[in-house]
């Protein structure tokens, strides 16, 4: 009888340690760590292009210029209206903005002479980068008014002949022109000729007159 009983709590104790490692093993594994995520694949990195001497830029003005108002040293803004591309990749995007400024202003003269505007662009704003650029100037020149002078010497002159006429006859007619064109050279000389005005939005086109290197990603 001893021997049974002794027996009996042999077997009890060997079934306790069992569930105790049992549950201790239970334990761990729950509290083993999870396994790592897979690491998202890297970006591809940025590259550096070299846009070469001589490449067109086709742009569209965004300042209105004009000759009797635009200074020298004037700020001139432009957007690139078609994309620059080397080796088939695009390096300059549609809309990329160029900064510069008025490099000469002339009005037009009153005897002879065009209004002129000139400027260059020496910056360059594409995908959050800025670059120096060397461009080459870009000008502009009003139109001739001689055809127009012309008319208003003409139109002086044969008014004075017809109020000479009138008065005096033939030598009346003479002297009337005479006066009447001088008249007309008269109004020539104290008006300007047409101003150049040069409205947002105006197709221009410049040149790189050095490479330049941007960044491109991917």
């Amino acid at each position: 009888m001893k021997w049974l009983c002794v027996l009996a709590i042999a077997a009890l104790g060997a079934a306790c340690g069992g569930s105790s490692s049992s549950e201790t093993a239970g334990a761990a594994t729950a509290e083993a760590p999870p396994a790592e995520a897979a690491k998202a694949p890297e970006p591809p990195a940025d590259r550096e292009i070299t846009i070469p001497a001589g490449t067109t830029l086709r742009l569209d003005l965004g300042t209105a210029l004009a000759s009797d108002t635009s200074k020298v040293e004037d700020t001139v803004q432009a957007t690139l209206r078609q994309a620059v591309s080397v080796d088939g990749a695009v390096v300059l995007p549609v809309g990329a903005e160029l900064r510069g400024v008025v490099t000469n202003v002339e009005r037009p003269g009153r005897v002879k002479g065009r209004a002129q505007i000139s400027y260059r662009f020496n910056t360059l704003r594409a995908e959050d980068e800025t670059y120096k650029v060397k461009t080459s100037a870009i000008g502009h020149e009003g139109e001739a008014t001689k055809k127009a002078d012309a008319t208003k010497i003409g139109v002086g002159a044969g008014a004075g002949a017809v109020i000479g006429g009138i008065l005096g006859g033939g030598d009346g007619a003479a002297k009337g022109a005479a006066i009447g064109g001088a008249a007309g050279t008269g109004a020539v000389l104290a008006t300007r000729g047409k101003e150049l005005k040069l409205a947002p939005g105006l197709n221009v086109a410049t040149t790189l007159t050095a490479p330049l290197t941007v960044r491109v990603k991917g």
